[in-house]
This record gives structure tokens, C-alpha cells and sequence, in this order.
């Protein structure tokens, strides 16, 4: 083919406008093709990337009369080339070649390819300064291609080069989301298999809940729990740790509203010695004990005006400061807070700093109270018993007399999953091998629903606080068989000191010891 004279800024254009047009490299490729075989020698267009580190040319796509194609395949590179490749001043950005087979690293893809007899233009593709790879146009036969095609081809380099970029962070982005996508199945399987014992509801009342940590757990965002005391937010917390990337760092949490207003800055930044008095050691900091993981801030309303200032630097700086210091320490740390009050309330009542708390309501997640989850309760009351049982030492599994599940369904449980924990294991303490009933697991309480004191009369009578101390005492003596201290002994299942309890046993004329053990079996 004789060279038909083209004008340059066309063929720029036409060509930046057609690679630049796709971000599937497959498909722009395809697009110049239609075009370049009109104006210049063309049977296929070739594009690689260079990999330094694996140091082999790629070929990622081709297009010819058939359209264009993805591949895959890797040329590995000889050493004295890939110095040459790397220094972009020492070979030259568009080289011709009239046989392809003669060319010591092109010649190599036409081995994979099993080319014809080939005339080549090869155009390198350079990046601030680096060779990330190569715009190959091939035409079969020898002697194809003229000067004046090189020169062509060495005005396209520049939007080849972002072309060839930009497709690469594409193509890495959608394997990303193929990968997150496998991870979402994956942490799907896991908690089935891991979760469904401590995260009783994940297929039920929380079901929304446990599909937003699946889709949060991935990123590093901040992420908000709302809900009341008792809905279990640290659980949620501790799966969107476990099933995040830093599940391998420390997860360390924080209860903002136990910590003394003086000590918070100390507690959550750290601080030198002779900071203040007392401070005879440096000591780092919960948000340092946290890096490469996870902190959770429970109850973060309670946080002080002055250390949320401090906390707004760590999410915009992403570094801390230890008080007394005068130097910055960079951490990679995702946070997670919760709470349990509307902190929009607070933020319009200049409570809470509003840019704080648009910082960590990236992600909110709203916990349902168990009122609104009562599907759960049958399963939850059954984990309870089971987990409670086991705690204590039981060599039985308790059971629930008849009637009392629906009604447990029917009460509004205001102190929610925490409260359901406690009552059953009070109940279990106190009740001892008997069906637990309604009435031992709530206990006696002034039901909203009624206002009959004759019932409320009779549920207190003979029930002194004496007389419940001393029944609580002794069911729990007869769980430990005798045994006063210890593991599984009547001290550790009432969660009191040993001495206290055989003080109060004397106190309340409880007989303990080798001959009263037989009591008690």
C-alpha cells in the first residue's frame, strides 16, 4: 500500500477519540482497528503492559477483522532488554520493523501467536517517565510500513499511554467487586458456620442487620450503631471486625461514659512521662493499641466537648497525639462508636459537635430492640438456657414449663437481650432442676398492662428479702453440690467473694461445709 498523505491533527483525534472512548480495552481497541486498517497497512492491533516485577510483557488485547479480544498471555523478557525497556531515553518511542521475527522482544509474542510474516510498528508507552507498555499495529508481510506511518503512530503515544492506564484501574476495580462479591458468599457461609450461636437472629429479626455488616465489614468507613441498651451493639461490633480485613488486628473497646473526664485524653491518646502527676511511665493509648485494627467507642454521647475535638482530628489526620507530647503519631485504626440516644438531638442542643458526628455516621446501623424481633425469642430463650446451663456446671439441660414461652413472646422486655441473658440465668440459679416458669424468669414486676395490686399483693406474699437471699443461696449450693469456692463452686456461680459469701451464709444461719454437703446433693 502506497502512503496517502493524512492530516495529523485528524488522525490524532480520530484515534484519541476512539481509545479513550471505552474503558474495556477490548472494545477501543476494536474501535481504532475499523479506523487505523483505513488509512495504513493493518491485519491486528496489539496491546501490552509491562510487569516489572514478574519482568514479562503482557498482551491484555488484540483486535482484528473478527473484533476485539482479551488475553492473558505473559512474554518473559530477557535482562539485557528489560534495562533497555526501563530507560526510555535509550530506545526509541516508535520503532519499525519489517519482520516481526526479527525483532528480539516483539518477536517473541509473534512465537506465542504463531504470526505470519509480519511488518510492525511498535509505539512504547510511557508514564511519568516509566515504560508500562506497548501500542502494536501488525500488517502481514514484509516491508509494510514507511517512515511517515512511524510518525503516525508516535503522535498517538500519550492517549495510548492513559488509555492503556485507565483501563488498567478499571479492570482492576472489577476485580475487586468479582473478589467482593466472593467474599460477601464466603462471610454468607461464615456466619452460618461461626456466627449463628452469638448472633442469634442472623437469619430472622436481624437479618437487615447482619447484611449491612456483611456489605461494611470490607471497608474501613466509620460505622454508627444505634440502638437501646441491650440490643447487643458490641456483638455487632465484634462482627464487622471479625469479618472485616483487619480481623487479624485488635479489636479494643472503649466505654466512653465509664472514663473519668480527666483521665480520657490519657485513656484514649496516651501520654509521656511526667505528663502529669503520676505519669511515671509512657503509656500508649487505646487508639495506639488499636492500630492495624479496630476500636469501638460504646456509648460515644458521653464523650466530652474537648476530647471530641480531639477525636475529629484523629478521623481527619488520621494521627494522635499523647498528652504531654509534642509529636504526631500516625495510626490506621477504623472505628466503629455506638450509642444509644439520638445524637441528632444532641448535636441541635450543642451537645455533640454536628462535624464529629457527620464523621461517624458514615455507616449507620440501626439495631432493632428485641420488641420489635420478637421471632427471635424462642431461639434466644433456647441459647440462653443452653449457654447458662453450661456456664454454671448444670448436668441437665433446664426447661420451661408449659405456657411460659408465649408469654415470655408477649412481655416487651424493656432491658431487651441483655435482660432475657440475666433473667434466665437468675431463674436457673434460683429454680434449681424445676420447669422454669413465667413468674421465675421475669420475676415480680409491675406490669404496665395492669394496674391489679391484688395481683401484685400476692405475688409478694412470703417473699422477704431474707427469704430470697436465702432460697438464692441455697439453689445455688445445690448447683455446686456443697461447694463453696472454686471453679463451679456456689461463690463463683453468685459472683461474689468466697469469704463474703460464707459470712452472709452464717449471717442468714445457712449450715455449710463437709457435714452439710449432703443437704445439698
Amino acid at each position: 500500500m502506497n502512503f496517502k498523505k493524512i492530516d495529523e491533527n485528524q488522525f490524532y483525534r480520530e484515534i484519541t477519540m476512539r481509545i479513550c472512548g471505552s474503558l474495556e480495552i477490548d472494545k477501543a481497541l476494536f474501535q481504532c482497528f475499523l479506523y487505523i486498517k483505513n488509512v495504513m497497512p493493518a491485519d491486528e492491533l496489539i496491546m501490552t503492559v509491562y510487569d516489572s516485577e514478574n519482568q514479562t510483557l503482557d498482551v491484555i488485547a488484540t483486535a482484528d477483522f473478527n473484533g476485539g479480544s482479551l488475553r492473558s498471555e505473559k512474554i518473559p523478557i530477557p535482562a539485557n532488554f528489560r534495562k533497555l525497556l526501563e530507560e526510555p531515553l535509550k530506545f526509541p518511542r516508535v520503532r519499525i520493523s519489517e519482520d516481526v521475527y526479527k525483532d528480539d522482544i516483539v518477536g517473541r509474542v509473534a512465537e506465542t501467536y504463531r504470526w505470519a510474516v509480519s511488518s510492525i510498528i511498535v509505539g512504547r508507552l510511557i508514564v511519568e517517565e516509566k515504560f508500562v507498555g506497548s501500542f502494536i499495529v501488525r500488517a502481514e508481510g514484509k516491508g509494510k510500513y514507511k517512515e511517515e506511518h512511524g510518525r503516525l503512530w508516535s503522535l498517538i503515544n500519550e492517549p495510548a499511554a492513559i488509555a492503556l492506564a485507565n483501563s488498567i484501574r478499571y479492570f482492576e476495580l472489577v476485580k475487586l467487586k468479582e473478589m467482593l462479591a466472593d467474599d460477601s458468599k464466603y462471610f454468607q457461609n461464615e456466619l452460618r458456620k461461626g456466627f449463628t450461636e452469638d448472633i442469634v437472629g442472623a437469619e430472622f429479626g436481624l437479618k437487615e442487620v447482619m447484611n449491612q455488616v456483611l456489605k461494611v465489614a470490607p471497608l474501613s468507613s466509620p460505622v454508627l450503631l444505634i440502638g437501646e441498651t441491650g440490643t447487643g451493639k458490641e456483638l455487632i461490633a465484634n462482627a464487622i471486625h471479625n469479618f472485616s480485613p483487619r480481623n487479624n488486628g485488635p479489636l479494643i473497646k472503649v466505654n466512653c461514659g465509664a472514663i473519668p473526664e480527666t483521665l480520657i485524653d490519657s485513656e484514649l491518646f496516651g501520654h509521656e512521662k511526667g505528663a502529669f502527676t503520676g505519669a511515671i511511665t509512657q503509656q500508649r493509648g487505646r487508639f495506639e493499641r488499636a492500630h492495624g485494627g479496630t476500636i469501638f467507642l460504646d456509648e460515644i454521647s458521653e464523650l466530652p466537648l474537648n476530647a471530641q475535638v480531639r477525636l475529629l482530628r484523629v478521623l481527619q489526620e488520621k494521627e494522635i497525639e499523647r498528652v504531654g507530647g509534642n509529636r504526631p503519631i500516625k495510626i490506621d485504626v477504623r472505628i466503629i462508636s455506638a450509642t444509644n440516644k439520638d445524637l441528632k438531638t444532641l448535636v441541635e442542643k450543642k451537645l455533640f459537635r454536628d462535624d464529629l458526628y457527620y464523621r461517624l455516621c458514615v455507616v449507620p446501623i440501626k439495631i432493632p430492640p428485641l420488641r420489635e424481633r420478637k421471632t427471635d425469642i424462642p431461639a434466644l430463650v433456647e441459647y440462653f438456657m443452653r449457654r447458662k446451663a453450661k456456664e454454671i456446671g448444670l448436668n441437665f439441660m433446664p426447661t420451661l414449663s408449659p405456657g411460659t414461652l408465649e408469654k415470655l413472646i408477649n412481655y416487651d422486655w424493656p432491658g431487651n437481650v441483655r435482660e432475657l441473658s440475666n433473667a434466665i440465668e437468675r431463674a436457673i440459679i434460683i429454680n434449681g432442676s424445676k420447669p422454669l416458669t413465667y413468674e421465675d424468669i421475669i420475676g415480680v414486676q409491675l406490669n404496665e398492662k395492669t394496674n391489679d395490686k391484688a395481683d401484685i399483693n400476692s405475688g409478694l406474699d412470703n417473699m422477704t428479702l431474707k427469704n430470697i437471699e436465702i432460697q438464692y443461696i441455697k439453689n445455688a449450693l445445690i448447683l455446686s453440690k456443697g461447694k463453696v469456692e472454686g471453679k463451679n463452686g456456689a461463690a463463683s456461680i453468685l459472683g461474689i467473694n468466697p469469704s463474703t459469701l460464707r459470712s452472709k451464709m452464717r449471717k442468714l444461719k445457712i449450715p455449710f461445709g463437709r457435714s452439710a454437703k449432703l443437704q445439698y446433693k
